[in-house]
């Protein structure tokens, strides 16, 4: 890799680096997710501005940590390169899925090409590449044996290997999120209670690196120091620095995520404790959970049941008062 100049405003914001392949490959996959937009909108179905905007959000967020003076400088520190890692690895698979390409395609596609769609989607080997039983060790794996090993000085020196590093935070990444974020097209969409205890879970490795990288005493990547001999921290400061950053920014979007994902879990109130507590609050309004004509949420529908509810009470409480006058005067000598 090129040393980078000393880092001002002005070099910082000007100097950018090109990536021909990846480039290319953008350009094509972003053409290609207008067309089926296109096609879409031919057929008279709108596609979700949401969706395209994540799509064309994820492409800049590409952009940044691929060509700007942020990746030529993530060579040169690690605490920068942390951050595209952070980008590469978490933001941009977030926003990929959030696109749904999967389900545009299926949609966009003839009944033949869905019935295709559906066979990728439903085969073996993509159940097995999203289910949380690989894509968890996965994700760990690619988070420390890139970071705790020397996997971080070998890159430094060799292209190749910094190339497939940055292939493998974007792989692992979305086939994390792929099914525990918004509603692509998968084989077996998680409950939330699960897709919840997944990302909690992954905020384990985060953790780990990053405190590992904080309390070290030695540099385990010196590479970068090296490409920066007259400017910038000593490497013990700045793989203290890449380290806070893992661990407050890694396990920072996680929580964020995993606030979305209890407030999706709560909005549907279908399954697990959603129904659970549905049910509890079905019997404490109305005493009959098998209702299920009655919308507790429709205030007419539920005063009406409510109403009904304290009549048969009463008619109820009345009946038990006048079996036990009988049963007093009968036992009366």
């Amino acid at each position: 890799m090129t040393p980078a100049p000393a880092p001002t405003w002005g070099a910082v914001l000007t100097v950018w680096t090109v990536t021909p392949l990846t480039t290319v490959s953008m350009v094509a996959a972003t053409l290609a997710y207008l067309i089926l937009v296109r096609r879409l909108a031919r057929r008279g179905q709108r596609w979700r501005r949401g969706a395209l905007a994540s799509w064309l959000l994820a492409m800049m967020v590409l952009v940044i940590a691929l060509n700007s003076g942020m990746a030529v400088y993530a060579g040169s520190l690690f605490w920068v390169h942390m951050l595209v890692h952070l980008l590469l690895i978490m933001v941009v698979p977030v926003l990929l899925v959030g696109a749904a390409p999967i389900r545009l395609l299926h949609d966009a596609s003839s009944s033949r090409g869905r019935v295709v769609v559906d066979r990728i989607v439903t085969s073996a080997p993509s159940r097995i590449l999203t289910t949380p039983v690989f894509t968890v060790p996965l994700y760990t794996a690619v988070i420390v044996l890139t970071h705790l090993t020397g996997f971080q000085q070998a890159m430094a020196t060799h292209m190749w290997i910094h190339d497939t590093e940055l292939a493998l935070y974007l792989l692992a990444g979305y086939l994390l999120f792929l099914p525990l974020i918004g509603d692509e097209l998968t084989a077996r969409p998680l409950p939330h209670l699960l897709r919840w205890a997944v990302l909690a879970l992954c905020m384990g490795p985060d953790t780990f690196v990053g405190i590992t990288l904080m309390m070290t005493d030695y540099p385990l990547a010196p590479a970068y120091a090296g490409m920066r001999p007259d400017w910038g921290p000593t490497a013990l400061t700045d793989q203290n620095t890449a380290g806070a950053i893992m661990w407050f920014g890694g396990d920072g979007l996680m929580m964020t995520l995993m606030v979305l994902i209890a407030r999706q879990w709560i909005a549907t109130g279908r399954g697990g404790l959603g129904r659970w507590l549905e049910g509890i609050r079905r019997q404490a309004t109305l005493g009959d959970t098998e209702r299920t004509s009655v919308d507790v949420d429709d205030d007419q529908a539920a005063l009406d049941a409510y109403n009904a509810r304290l009549a048969a009470l009463h008619s109820r409480d009345r009946r038990s008062r006048r079996t036990h006058s009988v049963a007093v005067r009968d036992e009366s000598p």
